[in-house]
C-alpha cells in the first residue's frame, strides 16, 4: 500500500518565499522574501552558486548563478511581478 508523502515533501506545488542568500544579477531589485510559484517534484541541493534558496521540507536552491549561467527552481513566468522583474532581469543580461 502505498502512503501519501508528509506535508513539506515533493511534489511541491504553490507559492513560498525565497530567501536571497548572495547578490545576483539575475535576482537584482527582487527583495528578500518575496514569493514565487513552485510546480516541481525535484529539489537541487544547496551549492556554491546559489543565490536564493527555499524551504519546504528542507532548504534547497531555488536560484543558482555562475557567470553566464542561470537556473531557477520555481517558475518566473507564474510568479506575477516578482517573475516579470527576474526575466526582464534575464533580457537585459
Amino acid at each position: 500500500m502505498r502512503t501519501l508523502p508528509r506535508i513539506g515533501q515533493i511534489p511541491h506545488v504553490g507559492w513560498n518565499r525565497i530567501r536571497l542568500t548572495a547578490e545576483s544579477r539575475l535576482l537584482s531589485g527582487v527583495p528578500d522574501g518575496a514569493f514565487v510559484y513552485y510546480t516541481h517534484s525535484y529539489r537541487g541541493p544547496l551549492v556554491e552558486d546559489t543565490r536564493a534558496s527555499t524551504g519546504y521540507g528542507g532548504l534547497f536552491s531555488a536560484v543558482v548563478e555562475r557567470e553566464n549561467i542561470f537556473g531557477a527552481q520555481f517558475h518566473p513566468e507564474k510568479s506575477g511581478a516578482t517573475g516579470l522583474r527576474i526575466l526582464e532581469n534575464f533580457c537585459k543580461l
